[in-house]
Order: structure tokens, then sequence, then C-alpha cells
């Protein structure tokens, strides 16, 4: 399938004369018939990009003449991922599914790139979300809703796709070029003989992921309806406990990485990362937002909260790592954008903030929420923390 060169320009973003001047450099060949390929396409987005981001285009025509340059590699079906533009606009996509336009701006700005205008045209992949975005506008979801759930999936797909380049550049970029490739042979061998076998591999690890974190979540959401429905019926009851927020951080961290080096901080910080997933995944909790020498955690249950920030205080001294201290309360929480806000994640991060290295401690809510647990707590007396009004019950946790 080949395209004209009004057609290229359309899918690729730029103006028609951009074409005919990359054709002029050599960068693009033209088929037998004049017509450019997905990937003449693919190259001239590329190319833009490349300009854009201060390589001059005289100069990249004349690096690819000399063949020290090869763009072959957009050709490879791995790129088959990366969009083009359709003939529609957003405002036509809006007119004729009754989305809001502003929604639909949205969904450019959650992959990645700037706001678009209404008259821009959308995406080939953009399309494929506008029947979910549809739907919800059909069942009547709230605007703020839709638009937090396209950022924050954008978000998250953002970091493994951060994450994911990372390991591309050093464990095969680096080792190409290391065994005495040019840059231009190491980016040809790595697409087409790598990322050609590893991109559908990569989409179906994602998918799987995806899958089995739905499935965590959706069994918590059904495990709480079938509570109501049986407390309903008189057969079943569970007293409320309120959710417990907790706050872990390394004592020193900031010093010791300014003596050890960045190296240092991010071996720790990787340490860190593999203790507190094991240890809060095992006690209902989930690692929430990280700070570099600390994370904040939620917990479905105060009780078992304590039990995991006592394991990781000792994990962290096992593991070598600067002393870990922890501050804990219990309380309504709002969840929003993948994070959690109120006075709840205040009082638990001033309560961190308070903690002694070695030291977990909790508010009066934990412990009352822990009682029958095998744990034991000393109280430390009111304190006055920075920010929170009125003095709070605090206690030391231990093991009974």
């Amino acid at each position: 399938m080949t395209f004209t060169t009004a057609e290229a320009a359309r899918r690729a973003g730029v103006p028609t004369e951009y074409v005919d001047r990359l054709m002029e450099l050599g960068i693009l060949v033209p088929q037998a018939d004049g017509g450019l390929t997905l990937g003449d396409v693919r190259r001239c987005a590329l190319v833009r990009t490349l300009e854009r981001a201060g390589l001059p285009l005289d100069g990249i025509g004349q690096a690819v003449r000399d063949g020290v340059l090869s763009l072959a590699f957009m050709d490879a079906g791995s790129y088959d991922r990366f969009s083009t533009n359709t003939a529609s606009t957003f405002e036509d996509v809006s007119q004729r599914t009754g989305i809001p336009v502003e929604f639909l701006l949205v969904v450019r700005e959650a992959g990645g790139f700037a706001q678009p205008a209404p008259s821009d045209l959308i995406r080939e992949n953009e399309l494929k979300i506008v029947p979910l975005i549809e739907m919800q506008v059909a069942h009547g979801f709230r605007p703020a809703v839709i638009e937090r759930w396209l950022r924050v999936y954008g978000e998250s797909v953002r970091r493994i796709a951060e994450t994911e380049a990372d390991w591309w550049h050093t464990e095969v970029e680096l080792q190409l070029l290391e065994q005495g490739m040019s840059p231009s042979e190491m980016m040809q061998h790595a697409d087409v003989e790598i990322a050609s076998k590893l991109a559908p591999l990569l989409d179906d690890v994602l998918l799987s992921l995806y899958h089995a974190h739905q499935e965590h979540t959706w069994n918590a959401s059904i495990i709480f309806g079938v509570e109501q429905a049986l407390n309903e019926a008189g057969v079943f009851s569970r007293l409320a406990q309120p959710p417990a927020i907790c706050f872990l951080d390394l004592t020193g961290y900031t010093r010791l990485t300014e003596e050890r080096g960045d190296e240092a901080a991010a071996q720790l910080a990787d340490q860190l990362r593999t203790l507190v997933r094991r240890v809060s995944a095992q006690h209902d909790g989930k690692p929430i937002k990280w700070m570099g020498d600390g994370v904040m955690f939620f917990f479905r249950q105060p009780g078992p909260a304590v039990q995991a920030a006592l394991e990781m205080v000792d994990g962290a001294q096992r593991a070598g790592l600067p002393p870990a201290h922890v501050g804990l309360h219990a309380g309504p929480v709002l969840f929003q954008e993948g994070d959690y806000y109120g006075r709840t994640v205040n009082i638990a991060s001033r309560i961190g903030d308070y903690a002694r290295p070695g030291e977990v401690l909790v508010s009066q809510e934990v412990v009352d929420a822990s009682q029958g647990t095998e744990l034991a707590f000393s109280e430390i007396g009111p304190v006055e923390l920075k920010g929170i009004s009125g003095a709070i019950r605090l206690h030391a946790a231990q093991r009974a």
C-alpha cells in the first residue's frame, strides 16, 4: 500500500512541502509508482521530531546520503504501533459521537502530547479510545471522573514505557555499540532482529499484568458488595474498620546518598522498593507514592498495616538499609487520580516525621482498630504535631 505525497503528509502531520523537501534530501525514496510507504510516513514524523529536538535537517539528509545514518528501521513491523493521523478532526468526532470536545482533547494529553486544538486531526490510536468514552457519557459518568480516568491511565502507562526505554537502551543499544557496531548498524539490527520479536511479547505481558491487577481489585469490590448484601439480610455483620495510611522513611538517606553518590541512591531505592512491595502485599496493602527516601502506603485494615510496618522496619535493618521509621493513622480517606488525600493522610505523614529511627508510631485510632491482634502498644502521650490542630495520642508499636 502506498500513499500520495499529500496523503503521507496528512498522516504524518506535516506540510506537503516538508515531504517534498525530505525527498529532495534523499531521506525519503518514493516507490516505482511514485508513492510513499507507511514506513515513509513514520520517517516523516520522526525526522520532524529530530528537527524539533535541535538536529539540523540538512545534516540528517547528508548523513543518510553518505550511508552514515539509516532510517530504514522504521519499516519494521514493531513500529506499526506508531500511530498516524486520520482524516477527522477532534471537532468532527465530537459532532459525530456527541462527546464534548474537551474530553477528546484530554485523550491526546493522556498519551503524553501537548493539548491539541479542536481543529487538529485525531490519530488512529486515539480514535480507538473514543467508543469507551462514548459509552461512559451515555451512562451518565461525571465529566471529572472521565477526565481523571484518562489521566491516570496515561500517567501509569507513561511510567511503563519510560522504564522499558531505559532497559532497552542499557541492555540492547549499549551492548551492540560495545560490540563494535556503528550507531546506524545498531539501530537497524536492534529494531529488525530484536524489537520485532520483542514487541508482541511486551503486549502480552502488559495485558496479563493488567488483568492480574483487575482480578485483585475486582475481588475487593465483590467482597464489599457481598458483605453489604449479607449485612442487609441479617446473616452477617462486620464491624466497620477504617483503612490505614502508612508513611515509611529511611533515616539519613539524603546524607548517605550525598556521600556515596547517585548510583548508591538508586541501589538503595531498588532494595527498598523490593522489600516494601513484598511485605505490603502480604498484608493487603499497596504502595501509593514513592518519595525518594520514603513510601506512602494504603492498607485496608489497621492491624495488618502495623504488622507490615514492623516487618518492613526489621527488613530494612537486615538488608543493610538506613534505619526506617514509620507513622500510621486510621480514618476516612479520599481517593483521586491514583492517590489518597485528606486529614488521615496528613496526620499519618506527621506521625512518620515524629517517629525516631527504628520506631513504628501509631495513633489511638490504629490502636483501637487493632484489638485482638498479636501486637502491643506503649503510649508515649499526647503529642503536638506540626501542622495538625490538637494533640494526637501516639503509641509505639511492638510485637506482643
